[in-house]
């Protein structure tokens, strides 16, 4: 084990938290498990040591990261009765990487600094496979000096690695994040529906934007879901839902108008009412087609 082996806290074991964690591992950490759901077996079977609960996380370990699905999950891991907070003593810092509210967050981080630990929000970007290959993108809150104390962990789980400003400014950024990451999929989506209804291949049409101006990680990894209909998350579109809700929130809040992800959000809602809500976000392309009785794929007549 390295001399400089941490003592780190992971708190949600899923199919992001499984991976991130294990790079952890093999750094060579000492890293303190606990999840509500199924312990991952790559998890299982590594050198970790299993906690009963957050409070036994945050005991034993100096830096406690959160990987949950929404608002109340941060809350109920914090502040429950066996959550972090009970089990924090002074110096200690707490790192969610999350994707919540920017507005809950700063509450959290006050709830946070009054027992003399640090706090920073740090959502991620890259899905699944940004997770395996720990090559995310990190949005992180917080002050500068306990950014810099907990960078070397991050650069184990993400590459592009930013301090945007003060806590709850990690979210904010995730959030902006996730309305360009739908507006994206639903341009995709409407391009390659209006080249497969005209006629052509949607998968030749992909290629050949691909060498152009609208080349993106989108067309790239989407828009080939798309085509080859492989929604299987991914990131679930109930989770891009969830986002696209703070985004929402926290534009009426602002008296901000948001005119396009309203339009994705109300996509996402019709997948999801046709049972949709565990495929991957690609699988908005599936309300277009309803609604141009055509599908990718399908020979236009």
């Amino acid at each position: 084990m390295p001399s400089s082996s941490l003592k780190i806290g992971f708190i949600g074991l899923g199919i992001m938290g499984a991976p991130m964690a294990g790079h952890l591992v093999k750094a060579g950490h000492d890293v303190f498990v606990f999840t509500r759901g199924k312990m991952p077996d790559a998890i299982a079977e590594s050198r970790t040591t299993k906690c009963l609960s957050a409070r036994g996380v945050a005991e034993r370990a100096d830096i406690i990261i959160l990987m949950v699905p929404d608002t109340p999950n941060v809350a109920e891991a914090l502040f429950a009765a066996d959550g972090i907070a009970a089990g924090l003593s002074a110096g200690k810092v707490v790192v969610d990487m999350s994707s919540i509210s920017p507005i809950e967050t700063k509450v959290f981080a006050k709830k946070i600094n009054a027992t003399g630990c640090d706090y920073l929000d740090a959502p991620v970007s890259g899905g699944e496979v940004g997770a395996k290959n720990a090559t995310l993108s990190i949005m992180v809150g917080g002050s500068e000096a306990t950014f810099e104390r907990v960078k070397p962990v991050f650069e184990l789980m993400g590459k592009n690695i930013t301090l945007v400003g003060g806590n709850g400014d990690g979210q904010t950024a995730k959030v902006a994040n996730q309305i360009i990451v739908a507006l994206n999929i639903e341009a995709v989506a409407e391009a390659l529906l209006f080249a497969a209804k005209a006629g052509a291949d949607p998968a030749r049409v992909r290629q050949a934007l691909m060498g152009g101006f609208a080349a993106s990680r989108i067309l790239e990894v989407h828009g080939e879901r798309m085509v080859k209909r492989t929604f299987d998350p991914g990131f679930r579109i109930a989770l891009h839902q969830k986002d696209l809700n703070l985004a929402l929130s926290s534009a009426r809040a602002l008296g901000v108008s948001l005119p396009n992800t309203a339009t994705a959000q109300e996509l996402f809602n019709s997948c999801v009412a046709h049972g949709g809500a565990a495929w991957d976000h690609s699988g908005m392309v599936k309300a277009l087609e309803k609604l141009a009785n055509f599908e990718i794929g399908q020979t236009a007549a």
